[in-house]
């Protein structure tokens, strides 16, 4: 029977109410994410600034008490989410359980948790996790659903995890991107409508509780000639290269899971993530507080020209990034590896025409970075462009995302979908890459 004939059409706006009244609260929880996460690098950063010492305790304790509470009451809740949500869609697909991936437990836990990581001035986003979140809010409303095969499960979780970046970045557009390059590849034909909407309606609740802001704030860009050619090709490069390296990194444990220190962190995860935290501060100290936090507030000052980045913050910013997901609290990389992005831009501005400006440059390598660690050019460039309102630079973006993605692909295969392994690999295909191998 077909969508909207018979007992599926008597029950058809009912299923729509429902699934919409859903994707409201997926975007006001989303919200909520946001104003915890800002409240808690604010108390972070408060007590840095009295104490510049402090970070040296704050971080391994609140390392270390995250990932206790991750393990013993939250597991699943490590790390961004976007990996457990694109395995989720894959066992869904197969019809196998996916409670310990997307639930209203992890819901709770990956807000709760990735909010008390902040606290402790860990280098991790909220947008990622907020896929994990907005999926696992997504899934849990088939069981009140008027019609209970109207939508398949796998699209409740892809929709809910397209619904959470929409909503986290206040891009719709690049929300339903995310859906189609990176978590699902594909909706079935006949329940599209219904999920998109569900996607933008998540973002406009948070638009309308937050007002329709830009996330980087409104840039003007001036007009772009051809003078952007070579700054394309070089921050494509380099952020390809950079991006290729971060995302090996990101993948060492998986390549190489009998390595010492992958070990001793499977045996004492506790103890391994007050190390991490350790690490953490010692980078603060030594990059004057830049790689703290989410990187957010900092990398907005940088995209609007008010401040010029020095030399070590990309690495430091590079590094603590690492060190944070690594440490296995529950955090995304999107920010921080934004915020890699706009250091290195601020870094190397000056090596281009100075007609074209800083934040051109900086943009180019937002975008760049952030399409090099995930391999999803069209989303990393469509998130770039609606974060600053740069639609002048639209086609400037897609070339360098699509550049870098190039150079990142002969470094390693795409990141989320090899973490994503961890999650099912009983679903996804036997033959894996070398380099990124189990």
């Amino acid at each position: 029977m077909k969508w909207g004939k018979g007992p599926f059409g008597q029950a058809r706006w009912r299923t729509r109410l429902v699934l919409w009244t859903f994707a409201a609260m997926t975007g006001l929880l989303v919200v909520l994410f946001a104003e915890m996460a800002d409240w808690a690098l604010a108390l972070f950063f408060h007590v840095q600034q009295k104490a510049p010492w402090a970070p040296f305790f704050m971080a391994p304790t609140v390392g270390m008490l995250t990932v206790w509470l991750t393990q013993t009451y939250f597991p699943g809740t490590q790390g961004s989410g976007i990996p457990q949500v694109i395995a989720a869609t894959r066992l869904a697909a197969k019809g196998q359980p996916v409670g310990h991936l997307v639930s209203l437990r992890i819901a709770f836990g990956k807000m709760v948790l990735g909010a008390l990581a902040l606290t402790g001035g860990f280098s991790a986003g909220r947008e990622g996790p907020s896929v994990q979140v907005a999926a696992s809010i997504l899934h849990a409303v088939r069981h009140v659903l008027p019609v209970t095969r109207a939508i398949r499960t796998k699209d409740l979780i892809l929709a809910g995890g397209a619904a959470g970046i929409s909503a986290a970045f206040n891009t719709p557009l690049a929300g339903v991107l995310f859906a189609i390059e990176e978590l699902g590849r594909r909706l079935e034909l006949r329940t599209t409508g219904i999920l998109v909407s569900s996607i933008i309606l998540s973002g406009l609740m948070a638009i309308s509780v937050l007002g329709n802001y830009n996330y980087f704030g409104h840039i003007q860009i001036d007009h772009i000639n051809f003078h952007i050619v070579f700054p394309i090709l070089l921050c494509g490069g380099l952020c390809g290269l950079l991006g290729g390296l971060f995302s090996r990194l990101i993948l060492w444990p998986q390549v190489q899971p009998h390595h010492l220190l992958w070990r001793w962190r499977s045996e004492h995860p506790v103890l391994f993530a007050g190390g991490c935290g350790l690490v953490v501060a010692l980078l603060g100290a030594a990059g004057n507080g830049l790689s703290y936090g989410s990187g957010y507030d900092i990398t907005r000052q940088v995209v609007s020209g008010t401040y010029t980045m020095p030399l070590y913050a990309p690495f430091t910013r590079f590094l603590a990034t690492l060190v944070s997901y690594h440490s296995g609290i529950p955090g995304g990389i999107f920010a921080p590896c934004l915020a890699v992005g706009a250091a290195v831009g601020s870094n190397i501005s000056g090596w281009f025409d100075p007609s074209l400006g800083t934040t051109p440059i900086i943009m180019l390598c937002m975008a760049g970075f952030l399409a090099a660690v995930t391999q999803a050019p069209i989303t990393s460039a469509i998130i770039v462009m609606e974060m600053v309102d740069g639609h002048a630079m639209v086609l400037s973006l897609m070339a360098v995302a699509l550049l870098s993605r190039a150079v990142s692909s002969r470094m390693g295969p795409e990141l989320y979908q090899q973490l994503a392994r961890r999650f099912a690999p009983s679903v996804f295909p036997a033959h894996v890459p070398k380099q990124a191998s189990s």
